[in-house]
């Protein structure tokens, strides 16, 4: 059955109907610097986003006042989502999107290391802005975005970024005259579902000693070549114990990397989603047909990755 809730009519709306794009958010690297005397886990990670996502589309024209979760993976959430709190956090806020229909694609896996849940939480954000261009400039929406969890702030600004703190500090990347080019990539994932808290369990990180801020990792990284070696040399922390967990992940990511152009390969978050990065689109697109065909239950995408360095040549 379709997961139905009812969405918080409050604010002033949108005349039309409007779509946002929850992009899937990639750690391109992931270190875990210790666990916080509040429990939370300290993070440095590089993050980015892919040409693919869930789609959230507000339609003033529905009455109900309905959210609606449909897809391929509509049927991954069981109950009320991480939306649904957002929806109310707006409602309380006096920011909402006024009466309509909201209509959540999940076309990203759940519980997949790609932020999903966090990605269709910004897009509200966004939505919502949208609808409220009055206060677009003020600082609500970050302190929203990091009421709602580690990763909707990055997601909500929707940018390469440098992640620090537990996902609320952010380091947005330079945004240049002419972007960066795009990364080709492979996204797969195996087709189970691996919950974050279960892989920081596992990891057992030592107890943070001492705060630091995050460096940023990209002075000495100008080519493409320079940025493989970056994400190979520091890895994910949490790919070991996601591994124990589910050993599928390390032959989800041995067969990225057997792909031909295949320049690295790496978990994203928590798993068990991995990518691989590919020196050509065209070579992204054939090893992502191949990996389809040796494993029909795997999800396996091409798709372009937003660009963190300013040379892409080989």
């Amino acid at each position: 059955m379709t997961p139905v809730w009812p969405a918080h009519a409050a604010g002033s709306g949108l005349g039309m109907g409007v779509t946002q794009i929850a992009r899937a958010k990639v750690n391109l690297t992931l270190k875990v610097l210790g666990r916080r005397a509040d429990g939370y886990h300290a993070l440095e990670s590089l993050v980015t986003f892919a040409a693919i996502g869930d789609r959230l589309t507000f339609d003033p024209s529905l009455l109900g006042a309905r959210l609606v979760v449909r897809g391929p993976f509509a049927e991954g959430i069981a109950g009320p989502n991480l939306l649904e709190g957002a929806l109310d956090l707006l409602s309380q806020s006096g920011v909402g999107l006024g009466d309509g229909s909201i209509t959540l694609e999940k076309n990203l896996p759940v519980a997949a290391g790609l932020g999903g849940g966090s990605a269709d939480a910004g897009a509200l954000l966004r939505l919502a802005r949208a609808a409220h261009l009055e206060r677009a400039e003020d600082p609500l929406w970050r302190h929203l975005a990091r009421r709602l969890g580690a990763d909707v702030p990055v997601c909500f600004a929707d940018r390469p970024a440098l992640m620090g703190g537990i996902g609320d500090e952010l380091r947005l990347l330079p945004t240049a005259s002419s972007p960066p080019p795009p990364l080709p990539a492979v996204l797969a994932n195996p087709g189970v579902a691996l919950a974050t808290a279960r892989v920081f369990a596992a990891l057992q990180a030592p107890t943070l000693k001492a705060r630091r801020a995050p460096r940023a990792p990209l002075a000495a990284i100008g080519s493409f070549a320079a940025l493989c070696d970056h994400i190979g040399a520091v890895g994910n922390d949490l790919e070991p114990p996601a591994m124990a967990l589910e050993p599928v992940i390390g032959a989800v990511k041995a067969a990225l990397l057997a792909c031909p152009g295949c320049r690295t390969a790496a978990m994203s978050g928590s798993g068990p989603t991995c990518f691989g990065i590919f020196t050509s689109e065209v070579q992204a697109m054939a090893a992502a047909v191949a990996m389809r065909s040796s494993e029909p239950r795997w999800w396996v995408v091409a798709t372009l990755l937003d660009g963190v360095v300013a040379s892409a040549a080989a």
